[in-house]
C-alpha cells in the first residue's frame, strides 16, 4: 500500500532497510552489492532499492538529510510496510581528535536538543539509545569481516551550519559525544515509538578539530567498510 512518500507496494520492502542519507549511495549500494536488484521507489527521487545479498533479501533506501527527512521514511517504513530494522549508514563530522576521516563508528546512543520525540509523544528525554540486539550484530559482523569499528554516543543535530562553534566544544564537554550528525535521534524515536529495532553506523567524513574533509564523490562511493559491515549484520 503506497504512502504519501513511498510508492512501493509492501512485498517490495524487505524487513531490514539499510538507510543512507543520499538516495545515490542507495544507488551505488544497491549496483555494486546487491543481486537481483529493483527498483522499489523513486518518488521525490527518493531511490529505493530491493535485492539480495549472499542470500538475505535486503532494502536499500535514501532517508534525506535532517531529523524531519528520516523521521517521515522511517516512520512509514515501520509502520505501514512492517520493516523490522532500520540501519542507518551515513556521514559524520568528528569532534573527537583521535578519529581519522574513514573512521567507521557505530552509535550506542544519540544526544539532541531536538524537540523531535517531545513532539511526537515518545519522550521528554535528550538522549536516545540504538537497539543492543542490532548494535551486536554489527559487531560481530565487524568482527568477522576484520574491520575496525569505534563506538560511542554522537550528537544528532537539528543545524547543520551553526554560528557558534563553542557549542560543539561545549556538547562534546558535557555529554562525551565523539561525532555529530543530523538524523539518528529521530530514527531512535521512531523506533521507540512503534518497537522496532534501529541502529547507526557513520563513516568520519570531516573533523571539526583537525579540520579535514572527504570529497562529495567520496561520500557517495568509498565508505564500503561502512556498506560492508552493515550488509553482513542481516
Amino acid at each position: 500500500m503506497p504512502t504519501p512518500h513511498i510508492s512501493s507496494n509492501i512485498e517490495d520492502i524487505a524487513k531490514t532497510v539499510l538507510m543512507p542519507g543520499d538516495p545515490l549511495r542507495a544507488k551505488f549500494i544497491a549496483e555494486t552489492f546487491l543481486k537481483d536488484v529493483k527498483l522499489v521507489n523513486q518518488v521525490r527521487n527518493m531511490l529505493a532499492y530491493t535485492g539480495t545479498y549472499k542470500g538475505k533479501k535486503v532494502t536499500v533506501m535514501g532517508s534525506g538529510m535532517g531529523m524531519p527527512s528520516i523521521g517521515i521514511y522511517s516512520y512509514e517504513l515501520f509502520k505501514f510496510y512492517d520493516v523490522e530494522n532500520i540501519i542507518r549508514i551515513g556521514s559524520c563530522g568528528a569532534y573527537d581528535k583521535d578519529l581519522k576521516l574513514f573512521d567507521v563508528l557505530l552509535v550506542s546512543q544519540a544526544f539532541s536538543e531536538s524537540s523531535f520525540a517531545k513532539t511526537m509523544g515518545i519522550s521528554n528525554r535528550h538522549v536516545l539509545s540504538a537497539s543492543k540486539t542490532l548494535n551486536n550484530r554489527i559487531k560481530r559482523a565487524a568482527i568477522k569481516l576484520n574491520k575496525p569499528l569505534k563506538e560511542g554516543i554522537i550528537h544528532s543535530s537539528d543545524v547543520f551550519y551553526r554560528l557558534d562553534h563553542q557549542a560543539y566544544v561545549d556538547i562534546y564537554k558535557k555529554h562525551h559525544t565523539i561525532a555529530v550528525e543530523m538524523e539518528s535521534f529521530a530514527l531512535f524515536a521512531n523506533a521507540k515509538a512503534l518497537n522496532r529495532k534501529a541502529a547507526c553506523l557513520l563513516t568520519v567524513s570531516d573533523s571539526l578539530v583537525n579540520h579535514e574533509e572527504t570529497t562529495s564523490e567520496q561520500r557517495e562511493k568509498a565508505f564500503t567498510n561502512m556498506m560492508e559491515i552493515a550488509l553482513n549484520s542481516i
